[in-house]
């Protein structure tokens, strides 16, 4: 077993059960009172230069970049409910670099680009941070960096092989790692400070909104765009309101919600992640449990959690706790009651306990899921169509923080006509493999979760299946 595994049987029901007692079940980063007002439906027929479907990240970025390159671009702007409501109000506030989630997973799928892609995803981030300065943008910006930590004695020494290859990170043995942030369940740690950041994830979302009505976009809330068409002088959009948004492009940034573009959609799967809030930390805790350099953290298993500090307006310490279990409904379900999985918030409540006992049975605030778009190759992927009048962007698969605005800029490249080094970049030419019918995916999955968890078990050791889906390209990552 596991240390996460053996927690489960340790900790009690009744102490999960007093744990989640006055848990509410919604997402910690939106219940606030320093939420936007909403902004109005779009109504009757809009015409622009470029209409944008999506109100995260993805679609933020975009429609701010679009203005950045040509303030007098008309850009429209459709969200089908609120701004930064679903994935970008949801995640950890882990932004990072990488543009292929890890660099071992863009080498095996992009050996040729690997290195480059490295270097651009560090200039995405920094560009990312002048962005944030120059419009004074809220987000609680930090470049702390992360902490990967071993929760399993083997991993030690692959964090030791890892930071000889990296100069700027910093390896913690058991002892150290124990001075810097107090759990008696990791055994060494490697700080990996560079392209590394941690924000609020819908303050962001909100700052992004902010900026793009500042430079003129038109941004409609509560307005799904439900079709598509296009004809030799323009795009049109359809919603569901009864409006119309005839554009002369269109980016499609949906993400992990059914794409306008049908051919887009075999190739993404919603997976459901799940993450717990602590109750705030008294002093004491704080100063008990150390981390004073605020890292987040993220361990090495398959099934892996990532965990992070944030304060709140009483200005005391959260503790962010999320991950593990990564789950997926038969028929790519999107249901309302797949945003709680109570079995997945008991689990976490078991692991936390076992990670920090210094802090007691401290409880939670908040719980809550989101679903990711998740591909083959676990990051974006770009699809054309309509003589380049129309691109989309998906598939970042739980890393979009960070590269959702690579995708922004790749977007506009291709839509404006323009050729650069993004656009012949293998990783926007290429497309992962697309996953097969029911009842065949949900088979899939279900086999490569229970194969993810031996692995685990067995001291990271892939057995045949995984290796078998690692080499045809279509691995599953938590």
């Amino acid at each position: 077993m596991t240390t996460y595994e053996r927690a489960e049987a340790a900790v009690s029901a009744q102490r999960i059960d007093a744990a989640l007692a006055n848990t509410r079940r919604e997402p910690y980063w939106l219940d606030t009172a320093d939420r936007p007002a909403a902004l109005p439906k779009a109504q009757g027929a809009l015409e622009t230069d470029l209409a944008v479907v999506g109100g995260g990240y993805s679609g933020l970025w975009t429609a701010l970049l679009a203005k950045e390159r040509d303030p007098g671009r008309r850009v429209v702007l459709l969200e089908g409910q609120r701004i930064g409501w679903a994935a970008s109000g949801r995640n950890g506030g882990f932004c990072e670099a990488s543009l292929t989630h890890g660099a071992s997973n863009g080498e095996r799928h992009l050996p040729k680009e690997t290195a480059r892609l490295h270097e651009l995803g560090l200039e995405n981030i920094r560009e990312f941070g002048d962005t944030v300065r120059r419009y004074s943008m809220d987000c609680d910006w930090s470049e702390v960096g992360v902490l990967r930590v071993a929760s399993e004695p083997y991993q030690d020494a692959i964090l030791k092989a890892d930071a000889a290859k990296d100069p700027d990170a910093v390896y913690f043995d058991s002892t150290a790692v124990k001075a810097e942030v107090n759990s008696p369940v990791y055994h060494g740690a490697l700080w990996e400070r560079e392209g590394n950041v941690i924000v609020h994830p819908a303050k962001l979302a909100w700052e992004l909104r902010r900026v793009c009505l500042e430079l003129g976009v038109e941004i409609y809330e509560h307005t799904q765009a439900t079709g598509i068409s296009a004809t030799p002088d323009a795009v049109t959009l359809t919603t569901d309101g009864g409006a119309t948004v005839r554009a002369q492009r269109v980016a499609l940034a949906t993400n992990v919600f059914p794409n306008l573009l049908k051919r887009a959609r075999p190739f993404t799967v919603p997976v459901w992640d799940f993450a717990l809030m602590s109750n705030p930390l008294t002093p004491e805790q704080s100063a008990a449990l150390g981390w004073a350099n605020d890292q987040g953290l993220a361990d090495m298993n398959n099934r892996f959690h990532y965990i992070r500090k944030t304060r709140g307006a009483d200005g005391l310490e959260r503790i962010l706790f999320g991950g593990y279990d990564a789950l997926y409904h038969y028929g790519k379900g999107l249901n309302d009651e797949y945003y709680d999985s109570e079995p997945t918030y008991r689990r976490l409540v078991a692991h936390f306990y076992e990670t920090f006992p210094v802090l007691g049975d401290i409880g939670f605030s908040h719980a809550w899921g989101g679903a990711i778009d998740s591909c083959s190759r676990f990051f974006s992927f770009f699809t054309r169509a309509h003589q380049d009048r129309v691109v989309s962007a998906t598939g970042f698969t739980g890393l979009g923080v960070g590269a959702t605005r690579f995708g922004a800029n790749v977007m506009l490249d291709l839509l404006d006509g323009l050729q650069t080094e993004r656009t012949e970049l293998d990783l926007v030419k290429k497309k992962p493999i697309p996953f097969p019918p029911e009842p065949i995916a949900a088979l899939g999955v279900k086999i490569t979760t229970a194969e993810m968890a031996r692995s685990d078990r067995r001291e990271g050791k892939r057995g045949l299946w995984l290796s078998t889906m690692d080499a045809v390209g279509m691995g599953f990552d938590s």
